[in-house]
């Protein structure tokens, strides 16, 4: 079920006020005393070990003593110094391949929230009302195990449709089959703006239907991967035989479905290459796709899958279609069987009996995940409740959680940290005149989106059934599919929302120019109305300040203020820009992301300049903000530690994580997001705003050469 525009917004995490309260804390030990912030640096800058004598000042609220390391050296390891106790002191759970003190626990407690929700609607004690009944027949039937182990038999009837296939006509109209239903097979099809006219909705194909996370797996010559795609082809034979098939028949098709995703992931573009909006962008149209691939039955195709009438039509990857189009008229229709089968099988896996999902699981936590344990069952059903019905879900959840002052709070921060980015634009000197002008127009045209949406969308036509969870699965995806090609050929919807409102994330789009904050993401530790002024601006100010930069990042800043891909930079502006963020590149090539794999500079590009732009904007407005208010200013200044310290804390105290070194590889291969603890490090040894605030020394390890500090924005 899609949540996202195919090409999607940039988000803070690669997983956005009355805040919910948080859970009470027990004692702490005494807390660190601060580094001072002075002019000069001083001959050391590691904070001090000894405990703060009595009559010393208090923590900062949103901060938390316990989980720094006060052995550390701020300017030698920043994020050490600030996460080190909470390092040491926290496990992964075992059902988690990633544990963080800021997404995932703040997920966690939504998901709590939202479980208590649909545990009472499937109890029927909800408010009665049919979107009510729909979440307690859909989180009802997925929490029903005994009628799960009773799935296969309905399994089986769509399987058969695609295990019968005489011709191309048949292969097409199965694909459609799937696609109707999101179910990604040969490729994807879904609605999207037309990136050189905003105004409108275009139908896209895009590359799709691989089984493992990235073209890599399948390419890649080195010792992991050609064990992970061992394991995949090992996984895809057991999935077939848990089915019924005996072990020859479940081998050969586990071997004809890897050679079928190897030759879809040789024709794909690199994830690198993805991120240039040019290169996806290819006005085709229907008479041209037919064209490039004619094998595919595409009149089949569209007649089937549920797209309006009209020619409109982006065609992600030319080369690839021709591929698709190969691969279809050299193999038998009934070779294409097996592959469409089992991506139907991965796709509704969460509804089948516990041995296909102990399958998947095993095979995921051997190869991606390292997890120990699979998650829990509500857990799943939670979020598949919220993928299925967001909405639905989402006003119960805003009623408990979210309030008015938050939504305000934060939008008062969001403006003040624009006006920090048309602040910073005069101190730009490598930008001309003309670019600055566009700019600030773009800026200054940017929507907030704070909470939740104005408009809340509608369920009526969606038959959900207390006891046939897997129909009840297909049909909730068929009729969210449905209106997303629905869409094509009208005009944008820009009060649409991409992501649930309780969804610990944020995001910028680029198509629509705006900026989105669920509900989710605007609570502790990211936004905490009791926190000092500082301690905000460093958490959830950051965050803001990283969307905002989205906007103008090398991805971004090719879209102009309508949300149109053209040029609007100026060709000297346009050289300076491309050395600057070059410098970004070379700085993250040089990280070890874990083992012996590095940090994609190319990959990550956007979000490490979001991320320093992000954290500079958010300061400067802290800066001013402090200026403007003295009462705050006194009262930030009165804690343990500096504003500027306090600042800094904030940020990298919300990107405490511990992750698996399966997930680590997998997200350093795929992720367009850094690991977490080089979003903390990485920026601030280019900021001197950090280097004053704990005096660091030249040299220090948190201290960029001059010569190699990194500025953008």
């Amino acid at each position: 079920m899609k949540r996202l525009a195919l090409f999607a917004a940039s988000c803070v995490l690669g997983v956005a006020c009355k805040t919910a309260e948080p859970t009470p804390e027990p004692p702490r030990a005494p807390p660190p005393a601060p580094v001072a912030a002075s002019a000069e640096p001083s001959p050391s800058a590691a904070a001090p070990a000894a405990p703060v004598p009595q009559g010393e000042p208090q923590m900062p609220p949103g901060l938390d003593a316990a989980v720094m390391d006060p052995s550390a050296n701020p300017c030698d390891d920043f994020y050490a110094y600030a996460c080190g106790g909470w390092l040491k002191s926290t496990e992964i759970p075992a059902e988690r391949a990633r544990w963080s003190r800021g997404f995932e626990t703040v997920a966690e407690r939504n998901q709590t929230v939202l479980r208590d929700i649909l545990t009472r609607a499937a109890e029927g004690q909800g408010d009665g009302s049919p979107d009510d009944k729909r979440l307690g027949a859909f989180y009802g039937a997925c929490m029903d195990e005994a009628q799960l182990e009773q799935s296969l038999p309905a399994l089986r009837k769509h399987l058969t449709k695609l295990s019968t296939l005489k011709s191309p006509q048949d292969v097409a109209s199965a694909v459609a089959w799937l696609h109707a239903r999101d179910v990604n097979a040969l490729f994807r099809v879904a609605s999207d703006q037309d990136q050189k006219d905003s105004t409108q909705v275009i139908a896209v194909v895009d590359s799709g239907g691989l089984g493992l996370p990235d073209r890599d797996y399948y390419l890649k010559p080195d010792v992991k991967m050609r064990e992970a795609r061992a394991a995949y082809q090992a996984h895809v034979q057991k999935v077939f035989e848990l089915l019924g098939d005996a072990p020859f028949m479940a081998s050969r098709k586990a071997t004809g479905i890897l050679a079928i995703e190897t030759r879809l992931a040789t024709a794909s573009l690199p994830k690198e290459e993805r991120r240039e909006p040019e290169k996806v962008y290819h006005r085709l149209e229907r008479q041209g796709l037919k064209k490039l691939a004619p094998a595919f039955q595409w009149d089949t195709y569209f007649a089937q899958v549920g797209l309006p009438a009209g020619e409109a039509l982006n065609v992600t990857q030319p080369k690839y279609f021709a591929e698709v189009s190969a691969l279809v008229r050299q193999q038998r229709p009934s070779d294409m069987g097996p592959y469409l089968s089992y991506h139907l099988v991965r796709s509704v896996e969460l509804a089948l009996p516990k041995a296909v999902r102990g399958e998947f699981f095993r095979f995921e936590s051997t190869v991606l995940t390292g997890a120990k344990a699979d998650l829990a069952r509500w857990k799943k059903c939670v979020e598949a409740t919220d993928e299925a019905l967001p909405h639905a879900l989402a006003r119960p959840f805003i009623a408990r959680t979210f309030g008015e002052e938050g939504k305000a709070t934060t939008l008062d921060m969001v403006q003040q940290i624009e006006q920090s980015f048309e602040r910073n634009l005069d101190t730009l000197s490598w930008m001309d005149a003309q670019t600055k002008a566009q700019a600030l127009a773009k800026v200054r045209k940017i929507t907030n989106k704070i909470g939740y949406p104005d408009q809340w969308r509608r369920y009526d036509g969606l038959d959900i059934q207390r006891d046939a969870f897997l129909d009840s699965y297909l049909a909730a995806s068929a009729f969210e599919q449905a209106r997303q090609l629905r869409k094509v050929g009208q005009p944008v919807d820009l009060s649409e929302w991409f992501m649930s409102p309780p969804t610990v994330n944020a995001y910028y789009n680029p198509a629509t120019n705006e900026i989105v904050f669920p509900a989710g993401i605007l609570q502790p530790p990211f936004f905490n109305r009791d926190a000092s002024a500082p301690v905000n601006f460093g958490a959830m100010g950051m965050v803001v300040g990283h969307e905002i930069t989205h906007g103008f990042d090398d991805e971004g800043r090719q879209f102009d203020a309508d949300g149109n891909l053209r040029t609007w930079w100026t060709p000297a502006s346009d050289k300076a820009f491309r050395e600057r963020v070059a410098c970004v590149r070379k700085q993250y090539d040089g990280y070890t992301a874990v083992d012996e794999v590095k940090v994609n500079g190319k990959l990550t590009l956007g979000e490490n300049v979001a991320d320093l732009g992000g954290l500079k904007l958010a300061y400067a407005a802290m800066e001013t903000y402090l200026a403007k208010h003295p009462d705050q200013a006194a009262k930030a200044a009165s804690y343990r530690f500096t504003p500027g310290q306090q600042f800094f804390l904030a940020h990298a105290q919300s990107w405490c994580s511990k992750i698996r070194n399966e997930a680590a590889r997998q997200r350093a291969l795929t992720d367009s997001h850094s690991p977490a603890f080089l979003r903390v490090n990485g920026p601030v040894t280019n900021l001197p705003q950090f280097q004053q605030a704990f005096s660091c020394q030249a040299g220090a390890k948190m201290v960029a050469p001059a010569a190699n500090r990194c500025e953008v924005w």
